[in-house]
């Protein structure tokens, strides 16, 4: 078949999640509230550890980047999904769909690798706690920051840059509530299999490092951590790392899902509940899973209520 004889699309309809009508408007209510409840919560850390001077420390600065990165996430995702719910025209074009696509690659391969400082600061404090102001210098901090910044804006960049090779025609429903690389190769009739093989790369790498720190750092946490003599040193560090530990397992677990497990691109409407729960669901539970074992973080804001 001639390339004449397709429609070409430059736009999409997302078909969301529901088509019924009762079920629009509760699921509507529970995503909105879920979405100020996750911006109140991640902008509200974020903004507790840029005004508060004690918190300027490694962790803090790795968790407010992180909560930022959470924000981002919800931002690309929620808005266009809340309005579809009630938008007789669900349509989105080629360019915006590129665009959510954009901040939200950006926002999870950032997470990735801030997960990883973070895991590597715990492992540093608890393991070499006596060189820990040496190891986690505030030039590392920022260094390794920015290097998940650029990380993942190069992974956006490489990623969209691959979509817009494609050319899409046929069918322009996409059978998803956002612009996922997944439901837009079936809609090419370009083959895409450069593109899932640099998906299965890119994000294979990327998962695979980030998750590697992250194993060798608890590794030697747990390691440390039994060999202490006091209990109440062992439940201290263990408590310490649990809410980091706890976080990293659901995320790592739904992307790997979804983008590197064998047959992910053959998932179809499978992948849309592992996909609300790692757009929607993960950055609402992170300020609740730190904040609320964090008795820096809770004792900062009981002081802040009192004034």
């Amino acid at each position: 078949m001639t390339e004449d004889n397709y429609s070409l699309t430059n736009e999409f309809i997302l078909i969301g999640l529901t088509n019924d009508p009762d079920l629009k408007t509760l699921l509507f209510v529970v995503f909105f509230a879920m979405y100020l409840v996750t911006m109140v919560g991640n902008l509200g850390l974020v903004a507790l550890i840029y005004m508060e001077h004690r918190l300027h420390t490694p962790m803090y600065i790795f968790l407010g980047n992180l909560a930022l990165m959470d924000s981002c996430c919800s931002c690309a995702i929620s808005p266009k999904m809340l309005e579809n719910f009630f938008s007789e025209d669900r349509r989105i074009s080629l360019y915006e769909c590129m665009a959510q696509f954009y901040f939200l690659c950006l926002a999870e391969t950032a997470d990735c690798f801030l997960l990883a400082a973070m895991a590597y600061d715990r492992y540093v404090a608890i393991c070499r706690p006596l060189q820990y102001h040496t190891m986690m210098s505030k030039k590392l901090c920022v260094q390794m920051t920015t290097a998940a910044y650029i990380a993942g804006n190069l992974h956006s960049i490489v990623q969209v840059g691959l979509l817009l090779r494609l050319t899409f025609c046929g069918s322009h429903q996409i059978n998803h509530f956002f612009c996922d690389v997944l439901p837009l190769y079936r809609l090419s009739c370009v083959d895409p299999y450069i593109n899932e093989l640099m998906v299965l790369i890119l994000a294979g790498f990327v998962q695979t490092f980030t998750i590697t720190v992250v194993l060798i750092s608890y590794f030697c946490i747990l390691f440390t951590i039994f060999t202490m003599k006091s209990k109440e040193g062992r439940g201290k560090a263990l408590s310490t790392c649990a809410s980091h530990f706890l976080s990293v397992s659901i995320f790592y677990g739904s992307l790997l899902y979804m983008y590197v497990w064998p047959n992910s691109f053959n998932k179809g409407d499978k992948d849309i509940p592992v996909a609300i729960f790692y757009t929607l669901v993960i950055p609402l539970l992170n300020p609740f899973i730190y904040s609320l074992r964090n008795k820096e973080v809770i004792n900062t804001i009981k002081r802040i209520m009192k004034i």
